[in-house]
C-alpha cells in the first residue's frame, strides 16, 4: 500500500472527515479501500488505504485473528528468510510481504517485530482482543508518516501531513501535525469509547549499530577487520545485497540516473542484477538537464557503458519556475535546498509517469550524508568531527532529501527504492574508522570510489567524478537553476517585504527574497504548520550564506564542465 490515512475516536462526522484522505490519493493511484472497524458499538475506527500495485494482491489491509494490518509502501525484503526459519514455523498465507509483520506480532511482540524488520515501512497495528495500536516508522523515515493527536484522545493518521490539515475534533485549541519519528514504535490504549491513550513511544532501530535482523541476511559472509583490501570487499557484498533484495516487483523497474557517483553505482549495479535474473526488460535509466547539463552528459556516458535503455528529459527555466508552487504543495517543506533539489525530480517523474511503463523507481538518496559526499566535509576539522555530522545528516533524512525523493516520486504514483540507505550497509559504513570514512586526497566519498575502483562497473571518470548538488548539475556551470530563480523572484519580492520577513515570520525566518518567496507559497497552502521545518539544510564549517555548493570558496567545477 502507497498511503495510509486512520482517525481513531472522531467525535466528528465520518463521512467529512474521509474527504480529507483523497488528498493523498496520487500516493496510490491503482485502487483504494476505506474500511471501517466498529468494535466496540461505538463511533467506529477509520482506515483508508492507497495502493500502487507492484506486488500484485488480491487484497490491500490484513486481517490475522484479532489483529488488523495496515501498511504504507511497505517493502520487507526479509520474509523469506524469516518464514523459512524452522523455529519460527509461520503458517504464511498470502503472497504479501506485510504478512509477516503480524506472525512476528503474534509471537514476539510489537518491539521485537519491528526490529526484525528488514525495509521499509510505515504501519497502523489494530489488536482488538488487547485494544491496542500501533504505530511504526522505518529507520530513515523512507516512508513518511504524520500523526495528530488532541490531548482527549483523538488520533488522526496519514502518510502526508496535508490529510490532517482539515480534520475537525471537538478541540477548541489548535492541534499540532507532527512527523512521526524514524526508527521508532509507539503504543497506544484504545478505550472503550474510541478514544485512545499514548502509552510509550520507543526506538527499535538506531543508524550506528547493525540491526537485529541481520543475522537473517543470506548476504555472503562478511570478512573480518578493517584491513583496506577486506573492507572494500564487504561494502562492495553489502552494496549489492541492498540492490538485490530491493528487485521484488511485478511492475517495471528504472533507475534515476543524473551521472553522480551514486546514481550511477546503482543504476550500474542494478543492470548487472537484472541481466543475473533474468528480467525480461531491460531497465530504463532517466536524466533530466537543461542545455549545457554536466549531469546530462555524465548520465549518456554511464547508460552508454552499463547498456541501459537511457530516457533523457529536457526542461526549461521557465518550465521548472512554473511547477515551484506545486512542489512546495507536494513537499509540505520551505527548506531552500530541498524546494530547489525537488523540482528537477519532480519533472523527471512526471515524464516517467507519463512517458513509460516504470513505476518501481531506484535513486542514489543517503549515499552523500552516510558516505561524508558533501564538499563542506572537507573543511571538518577532524574525521571524529565528520562522523558526528555523518550521523545527523542520516538521522534528519526524513526532514530533507528523503522527503524530497518520497514526495517527488509518490507525487506522480511511482514507488521509490534507495539502497544506500539499507540498514546492514548503512550500520557496517558507520562501525568503520572514522578516518577511514573521511575525504581523502582533496576527493570525497573516497573509500566508496575506492571500493569500486578496477571493476569497470562505471567508467573511471564518473567513478572520480567530483559531488554535484542535483539542482546544480543539472543545469549549466555557468548558470545554476537557483540563479534562474532569484533572478524570476527578484521581481516579485521587494527589499521592503524583506525587511519585514523577521517579523512575519519570526520562526526560521527567511533571510532572502528566495526564502521568502519559498515561505510565502508555503504559508499560503499551509498556514501555521512551519515546524514542519525545524530548520534550514546548510553546510558546516564554513561561510555559507547560500546552501548550493557552487557558492562555496571550496567549489571547483570539473574542467570539462
Amino acid at each position: 500500500m502507497c498511503g495510509i490515512w486512520a482517525l481513531f475516536g472522531s467525535d466528528e462526522c465520518l463521512a467529512i472527515q474521509c474527504t480529507n484522505a483523497m488528498k493523498i490519493a496520487h500516493r496510490g493511484p491503482d485502487a483504494f479501500r476505506l474500511q471501517y472497524c466498529n468494535i466496540f458499538n461505538t463511533n467506529p475506527l477509520c482506515q483508508q488505504g492507497f495502493s500502487l500495485h507492484i506486488i500484485y494482491l488480491e487484497c490491500i489491509y490484513i486481517f490475522y485473528s484479532t489483529v488488523w494490518l495496515c501498511l504504507q509502501y511497505c517493502n520487507i525484503f526479509n520474509t523469506n528468510p524469516l518464514c523459512q526459519q524452522e523455529k519460527f514455523e509461520f503458517d504464511y498465507q498470502t503472497r504479501m510481504d506485510g504478512e509477516i509483520l503480524l506472525h512476528l506480532y503474534d509471537r514476539f511482540g510489537i518491539e521485537k517485530m519491528s526490529s526484525l524488520l528488514d525495509g521499509v515501512f510505515a504501519f497502523i497495528l489494530l489488536d482488538t482482543a488487547n485494544r491496542k495500536i500501533f504505530l511504526g516508522r522505518d529507520t530513515y523515515g523512507v516512508r513518511p508518516m504524520f500523526k495528530l493527536l488532541t490531548d482527549d484522545g483523538f488520533l488522526a493518521v496519514c502518510s502526508e501531513a496535508k490529510g490532517l490539515t482539515q480534520i475537525t475534533h471537538s478541540m477548541s485549541e489548535p492541534v499540532k501535525i507532527t512527523p512521526f519519528p524514524p526508527g521508532h514504535f509507539e503504543e497506544f490504549n484504545l478505550k472503550l469509547n474510541g478514544k485512545v491513550e499514548s502509552v510509550q513511544l520507543e526506538r527499535f532501530h538506531c543508524c550506528t549499530e547493525e540491526p537485529k535482523h541481520a543475522e537473517y541476511d543470506d548476504a555472503e559472509q562478511l570478512g573480518k577487520g578493517f584491513a583496506l583490501e577486506t573492507v572494500k570487499s564487504n561494502i562492495r557484498i553489502l552494496f549489492e545485497n541492498a540492490v538485490r533484495k530491493r528487485l521484488m516487483a511485478h511492475r517495471r523497474i528504472g533507475c534515476l540516473l543524473s551521472g553522480g557517483l551514486d546514481s550511477s553505482l546503482v543504476a550500474a549495479t542494478l543492470v548487472k542484477l537484472s541481466k543475473e535474473q533474468e528480467l525480461q526488460y531491460p531497465i530504463q535509466t532517466f536524466a533530466i538537464g537543461a542545455e549545457d547539463s554536466p549531469d546530462i552528459a555524465a548520465a549518456r556516458k554511464v547508460a552508454a557503458h552499463i547498456g541501459s535503455e537511457h530516457h533523457e528529459v529536457n526542461f526549461t527555466p521557465e518550465e521548472a519556475i512554473k511547477a515551484v508552487e506545486e512542489v512546495i504543495i507536494h513537499l509540505e517543506s520551505y527548506d531552500i535546498t530541498t524546494v530547489r533539489a525537488s523540482v528537477g525530480m519532480y519533472l523527471v517523474s512526471k515524464y516517467i509517469r507519463e512517458k513509460t511503463d516504470s513505476v518501481v523507481i531506484f535513486s542514489g538518496e543517503g549515499s552523500d550524508e552516510l558516505t561524508q559526499g558533501y564538499i563542506y566535509f572537507h573543511k571538518a576539522p577532524s574525521p571524529k568531527a565528520g562522523a558526528e555530522d555523518s550521523v545527523r545528516l542520516l538521522k534528519e533524512l526524513y526532514m530533507f532529501d528523503v522527503l524530497r525523493a518520497d514526495r517527488t516520486t509518490a507525487a506522480h504514483g511511482l514507488e521509490l527504492r534507495v539502497p544506500f540507505l539499507d540498514h546492514r550497509f548503512t550500520a557496517y559504513y558507520l562501525s568503520l574508522p572514522e578516518e577511514m570514512r573521511a575525504p581523502k586526497d582533496g576527493v570525497e566519498k573516497h573509500l566508496l570510489r575506492e571500493a569500486f575502483s578496477g571493476l569497470d562497473l562505471i567508467p573511471d571518470e564518473i567513478l572520480w567524478r567530483r559531488k554535484e548538488a542535483f539542482s546544480d548539475g543539472m543545469t549549466s556551470t555557468k548558470k545554476s537553476w537557483y540563479s534562474f530563480l532569484q533572478e524570476n523572484i527578484e521581481s516579485k519580492i521587494n527589499d521592503s517585504q524583506l525587511q519585514k520577513a523577521k517579523k512575519q515570520f519570526p520562526y526560521n525566518p527567511p533571510t532572502t527574497k528566495e526564502g521568502l518567496f519559498i515561505r510565502q507559497l508555503f504559508e499560503k497552502h499551509y498556514p501555521g504548520c512551519c515546524e514542519w521545518t525545524t530548520h534550514y539544510w546548510m553546510p558546516r564549517w564554513i561561510k555559507a550564506t547560500d546552501p548550493s555548493a557552487r557558492t562555496l570558496s571550496i567549489y571547483k567545477p570539473e574542467k570539462d564542465q
